[in-house]
């Protein structure tokens, strides 16, 4: 009888054995399929960032191509979820760089262009040359970092300025309540360098010089992304999903490919 027990149940686990083995072999064709096409996606866009870092020759501007990935991967994000418009204009704040250093990047993406490359400043209480402090705080005179959508333009006491509004919670979401916003600015200027040996300081906002401040504001107006980086900080944000932003730079790519054969 015991013999005889062992013998079903060796039975039994064998059985079992071919049939797990029979599932896996019809589960991993449509698994290795699918990890397959997220490892093609994944190289496509990378490629696609290296190419478009390259064309706008981001590189002899001396912006890291890590940021320029952010940044994109948040346009694309911020693209899908319907607070841009049609205006694919991507501006770069990079606060990795000194105030001496024009590090202010306005990149026209339909044209694969450095439309402009200049200075722009940080807040008063974000550090000296490179800021080093971020908040979101008000009557904090700190810049805020993260990505933006701009607003409206109006006048105020620096004159034509622009309106932004801050999209990552916790980080800049307070920009508008801060009055936060692009304006030109005197001490934004070679002789502030010379004599501070850095630019002059802002309470917060990412003011550019006066001479160019109107060029700014047109060419960044209407629901366009601003995004203000700097890696040496606990910064996260939803709109760095690189999954969703690949395939939306990859179904813009389909149609503009499309639209050529028509």
């Amino acid at each position: 009888m015991r013999k005889r027990l062992v013998g079903m149940a060796l039975f039994l686990l064998v059985g079992m054995g071919i049939i797990g083995t029979s599932w896996k072999a019809v589960e991993d064709p449509q698994k290795n399929q699918t990890i397959a096409k997220v490892i093609s996606t994944d190289s496509l866009y990378n490629e696609h960032i290296e190419n478009l870092y390259h064309q706008v020759h981001l590189d002899s501007a001396g912006l890291d191509i890590n940021v320029f990935e952010k940044a994109l991967t948040g346009f694309y994000n911020i693209k899908h979820s319907g607070l841009v418009h049609s205006k694919s204009i991507l501006t770069i704040a990079d606060f990795d760089q000194e105030s001496r250093k024009k590090r202010l990047y306005i990149i026209d993406l339909d044209k694969k262009e450095l439309v402009l490359n200049t200075w722009v400043a940080h807040g008063l209480n974000s550090g000296d040359d490179k800021p080093n402090h971020f908040s979101n705080a008000k009557n904090s005179n700190a810049s805020s970092l993260g990505f933006y959508v701009t607003g409206e333009i109006y006048h105020g006491k620096h004159g034509r300025s622009l309106k932004l509004d801050g999209v990552d919670y916790g980080f800049n979401n307070n920009a508008r309540e801060r009055s936060i916003v692009v304006h030109g600015a005197d001490y934004v200027c070679q002789e502030s360098i010379n004599q501070l040996g850095r630019l002059g300081r802002s309470q917060g906002c990412p003011a550019v010089s006066s001479k160019l401040s109107d060029k700014v504001i047109n060419v960044i107006s209407d629901k366009t992304v601003l995004f203000i980086n700097s890696t040496n900080q606990t910064y996260n944000s939803r709109y760095l999903d690189e999954t969703l932003a690949a395939n939306v730079a990859l179904n813009q790519q389909t149609d503009v490919l499309a639209s050529n054969f028509d």
